[in-house]
């Protein structure tokens, strides 16, 4: 089992920063896949970015060049610095963790980018 808390999300204008990080507890963090995933309201839940742990990271096209995705497996934490935020990055964002047949998810975290 692995328990992952989200936090840093928030109210940011267009144009502004945020850091996103999540805590995960309970098992081997180190050879889990960590991912961001975001939600907006009417729509599914799709994946952002993505860090193996070999240290690979995957971006999502609309991301890319904005966002960064890290890990530090000391701290057993995952994070996403967000810059050049826009109104369209406004979602619930999931932290999760998986590796083959398991997958773990946060309870999220509101991002609002709006003036």
């Amino acid at each position: 089992q692995v328990q992952l808390v989200e936090s840093g999300g928030g109210l940011v204008q267009p144009g502004g920063s945020l850091r996103l990080a999540c805590a995960a507890s309970g098992h081997i963090f180190r050879i889990y896949t960590m991912a961001w995933y975001r939600q907006a309201p009417g729509k599914q839940r799709d994946v952002v970015a993505t860090i193996l742990n070999s240290g690979t990271t995957i971006y999502e096209d609309s991301v890319k060049g904005r966002f960064t995705i890290s890990r530090d497996n000391t701290q057993n934490t995952v994070y996403l610095q967000m810059n050049s935020l826009k109104p369209d990055d406004t979602a619930v964002y999931y932290c999760n963790a998986a590796r083959p047949g398991y997958t773990f998810w946060g309870q999220g975290t509101l991002v609002t980018v709006s003036s």
